[in-house]
C-alpha cells in the first residue's frame, strides 16, 4: 500500500512540474484602439474636450427640455482664436431640438468656450491648471 501511494504522488509530482515547466507566463492585454479602420479629426477632438461644458450649458438654456438636454448635437466649429495667456477660445454652432415646435426641428445656437490647457512655464510665464468654460451663449434662431 505504501508502495502504491508513493508511486502516484512521486506521477503526480512529475506531472505537475512538468506543466509548471512547459506553462506560459500570460501577456497583459494591449490597449488597442476603439476601432483601427475609424478616422479621427482633430475637430473630433476638440469636440470632445468641451462637450461637457457645452452639455451642462444646454441644461441651463433649455430648463425641462429633455429633447433638448438629450439630443443636441454639434453643427460645426466656426473658429478658433489663441490668446496670450496661453488659452484657446473656440466658437462651436450647436443644433438643440425645439420642443415648442414641430418635431424634427432645430434651434441653432453659438456656443463660445475657453480652453485653458494646463501649463506650470517660467520660461512662457503662465501657471494654470487645465479648465474648460462656456463664455458666451447665443442663441441664433428659434
Amino acid at each position: 500500500m505504501k508502495k502504491l501511494l508513493v508511486l502516484f504522488s512521486s506521477l503526480s509530482l512529475i506531472l505537475v512540474t512538468g506543466n509548471l515547466v512547459n506553462a506560459e507566463e500570460s501577456e497583459p492585454e494591449k490597449v488597442k484602439p476603439f476601432a483601427e479602420d475609424w478616422y479621427v479629426t482633430p475637430e473630433d477632438i476638440i469636440r470632445d474636450i468641451v462637450f461637457p461644458s457645452i452639455d451642462k450649458r444646454v441644461m441651463q438654456e433649455y430648463p425641462g427640455n429633455d429633447a433638448a438636454t438629450f439630443g443636441w448635437r454639434s453643427q460645426r466649429i466656426v473658429g478658433i482664436v489663441y490668446n496670450n495667456n496661453h488659452s484657446y477660445d473656440i466658437s462651436i454652432r450647436i443644433q438643440v431640438p425645439d420642443e415648442r415646435n414641430k418635431p424634427g426641428n432645430y434651434a441653432e445656437d453659438l456656443v463660445k468656450v475657453r480652453v485653458s490647457p494646463s501649463c506650470d512655464s517660467p520660461k512662457i510665464g503662465c501657471k494654470h491648471g487645465f479648465k474648460v468654460e462656456v463664455l458666451k451663449y447665443k442663441h441664433i434662431s428659434g
